[in-house]
């Protein structure tokens, strides 16, 4: 590093946060090949955004695909990684599930689903959907950060991350390698999901990393025919633990009692689209 690399980052406010490894005053002196394409390759990204959960089954997936496809059928040029490796869903959601990704001299080729959104997941490597990725957490990290590095991403508006439930070795390999835009928390207003999804805000505020809001899943059901709104995980669950922290609550979704089941997103008609659009546009608003 320059004496004047030093000497900015003695001063920076990213130091020792999730931007810091890959600030350009830092240079290439130290840095690894991959460590070097992955800088390459965010340097095209403008927003990098990682979607989280204290608990598995909140929506968490559901969430990161509404919001892609709203910001993709805007027009927008839109990635997905897929950094959950031991429970990956974003080709079933987003209908792209039999398609595989390719290897070319360049490099990996993500899957493209609707309007073309680019996805990195490992179910896109395995036989089948119910193939088991059974890892130890060194080896998932080591496949993200491949994914980071040699993903043909080209310019993208927006790269969002579905990261696995909780605060283990994936949400920190991100938060760590990647200057991340911020996180989206979701949460259901359960007693246990809001227990967990206090430890990832104290995370992201121990890795200085920026807590774009919070989005309350099953948050509530309207009745088909008296439209009456029906609470069963509680009521302001989410709200208050947004207020506590000083978060925004930027979304509630709700559970659909006309859904059946279908989570797979086929259409602009599709639940997960509809209920998403707002929280979309409100992040875009925040950013």
């Amino acid at each position: 590093m320059s004496d004047t690399g030093a000497e900015q980052c003695s001063t920076c406010q990213s130091k020792n946060s999730a931007a810091c490894d890959t600030c350009s005053s830092k240079g290439n002196t130290g840095q690894t090949e991959q460590q070097m394409k992955i800088s390459k390759n965010l340097g095209a990204i403008r927003h990098r955004i990682a979607i989280v959960s204290g608990k598995g089954g909140v929506g968490k997936s559901t969430v990161t695909a509404g919001i892609a496809y709203n910001l993709a059928r805007s027009g927008l040029k839109v990635g997905i990684l897929d950094a959950d490796v031991s429970g990956p869903n974003i080709p079933h959601l987003l209908n792209v599930e039999a398609e595989k990704m390719q290897v070319s001299q360049e490099g990996l080729l993500p899957v493209i689903a609707a309007y073309g959104i680019k996805i990195a997941s490992a179910e896109s490597l395995v036989e089948s959907s119910d193939t088991p990725i059974v890892w130890r957490g060194p080896m998932r990290s080591s496949l993200i950060n491949q994914f980071l590095a040699d993903m043909l991403w080209g310019e993208l508006d927006y790269l969002l991350v579905d990261l696995p439930p909780g605060t283990g070795d994936e949400p920190l390999s991100i938060m760590q390698t990647i200057p991340l835009t911020g996180l989206v928390i979701v949460s259901t207003p359960s007693s246990l999901s809001i227990l967990d999804v206090s430890k990832i805000i104290n995370m992201a505020k121990t890795m200085n990393v920026r807590v774009i809001g919070m989005v309350e899943n099953m948050a509530y059901y309207e009745c088909p025919g008296c439209h009456e709104k029906v609470y069963p995980f509680g009521k302001g669950n989410v709200k208050a633990l947004s207020d506590k922290y000083q978060l925004r609550l930027i979304g509630q979704m709700p559970l659909d009692p006309l859904n059946t089941g279908k989570d797979i997103i086929t259409s602009d008609d599709s639940p997960a689209v509809r209920m998403t659009a707002e929280i979309t546009r409100t992040i875009e608003d925040l950013l």
